[in-house]
């Protein structure tokens, strides 16, 4: 599986991680590594449980701080202060409770405050990521249910767990949720939120167009620049949409996705998302022509007129010009312009032909930019006449930098 966007622009953030005792406390350390890299300090509790498969210093020394034991000196840990209780409630943005067990579920929905975890949970008043780890027995108890919905209702950011094989060889739901997914419910909670009410819509990924019952005209887009706006836009609290075309790229579980595979099937479900949506930005590498094919079989080359083989062409609906041609006021159009040369020119045309808020160009075919690459170099123009170029740059850095531009519009 494809990771999902590293987004680096977390700094100045603060999260608080209260790590209980489960099996799946394995799995701690790596989300700390992934804060840690995403800009964001952290600091960490390991109940008396926890400390039984983890010592306190192994997160010390992989950047914690920080990190608390029990109540009192004698349970593990460093009390720092006597009001260690308080610290996260004073100093942090958001708090994961990785791993929940189902004894924490019991005490977070009953307000219990009788270690250090347990306290510093019922002072915080941020938002609060709740990640579970246990027995499918335990977590189909009718006990932690009423719990977990009761944790629900309160609006604490209550992440499903997993389907899967237990540490004790059980199958059923139960099992830690992916890492990756707690980190970015975390970032997400501790996020500038500037685009919390929003709907955005993004296209990514190239299409398919089939010529006989196997064979298509594509081109090598791998959604990577899409995918990075698309996670950035939810990062920055938007409900987001994508449209996907055939492509590997992975997005976080709280975008919705409609994946199609031709141009017409992406232009059907662009158009019938536009309405609705309140910025949409399309980044699909989207085949412009069609060709007329052949049937649902295989073509037979013995068929092929004197080994030469030819297919007429027809022009795809162009999804972009139709969404500015139907745009309404108070939406925001966002084109993309991968092209070979004449990279401003060729932006300048296409941001006033089809009606764009902002264009975002760049070179394909040359190294550290357009498709199959981490990277990419761009050129930006909108519509009160602002052109910058960018450097080299990661591709989540790029689609982080467009949202900060969208602000301007």
């Amino acid at each position: 599986m494809r990771a999902l966007p590293v987004f680096t622009n977390f700094g100045g953030k603060r999260a608080h991680l209260l790590a209980h005792g489960s099996v799946a406390i394995c799995k701690t350390p790596e989300l700390l590594r992934m804060l840690l890299a995403s800009g964001m300090n952290a600091g960490a509790t390991l109940t008396r449980a926890a400390q039984r498969f983890v010592r306190p210093l192994l997160l010390e020394s992989l950047g914690a701080t920080p990190v608390y034991g029990g109540l009192w000196a004698d349970e593990g840990g460093e009390p720092h202060d006597v009001f260690g209780h308080l610290e996260p409630a004073q100093n942090a943005d958001v708090m994961a409770v990785v791993p929940a067990t189902a004894n924490a579920l019991a005490k977070l929905a009953h307000g219990l405050a009788d270690d250090m975890a347990s306290t510093q949970a019922l002072a915080f008043g941020g938002p609060l990521v709740i990640a579970p780890a246990m027995n499918q027995r335990l977590w189909e108890a009718p006990a932690t249910r009423e719990n977990w919905e009761t944790l629900k209702r309160r609006g604490c950011i209550c992440l499903e767990p997993g389907l899967g094989c237990m540490a004790c060889g059980e199958e059923g739901q139960g099992r830690l949720p992916d890492v990756e997914e707690i980190l970015y419910h975390v970032l997400r909670a501790a996020g500038p939120g500037d685009l919390a009410g929003k709907r955005v819509l993004v296209t990514l990924g190239p299409t398919r167009e089939m010529w006989d019952g196997v064979r298509f005209l594509s081109n090598s887009s791998s959604g990577a620049m899409g995918a990075a706006l698309a996670a950035a836009a939810w990062l920055r609290g938007a409900e987001v949409t994508a449209v996907v075309g055939p492509c590997e790229a992975r997005l976080p579980s709280g975008i919705s996705v409609v994946r199609v595979v031709s141009a017409r099937e992406m232009h059907e479900a662009a158009l019938a998302l536009w309405p609705g949506a309140n910025i949409a930005c399309l980044t699909a590498a989207v085949s412009d022509f069609r060709p007329i094919p052949y049937g649902a079989e295989k073509f037979k080359k013995k068929t092929a007129q004197g080994g030469q083989l030819g297919f007429d062409l027809e022009e795809n609906p162009d999804i972009l010009l139709n969404m500015g041609q139907s745009k309404k006021s108070g939406q925001t159009l966002i084109g993309f312009a991968a092209e070979t040369s004449s990279l401003a020119e060729n932006a300048r045309a296409k941001l006033v032909g089809k009606n764009c808020d902002l264009l975002v160009a760049n070179l394909v075919g040359v190294p550290e930019s357009g498709f199959e690459t981490s990277t990419n170099r761009i050129t930006l123009l909108d519509r009160a006449g602002r052109e910058e170029s960018w450097p080299v740059l990661p591709k989540p850095e790029v689609a982080w930098r467009i949202w900060d531009h969208v602000s301007l519009l």
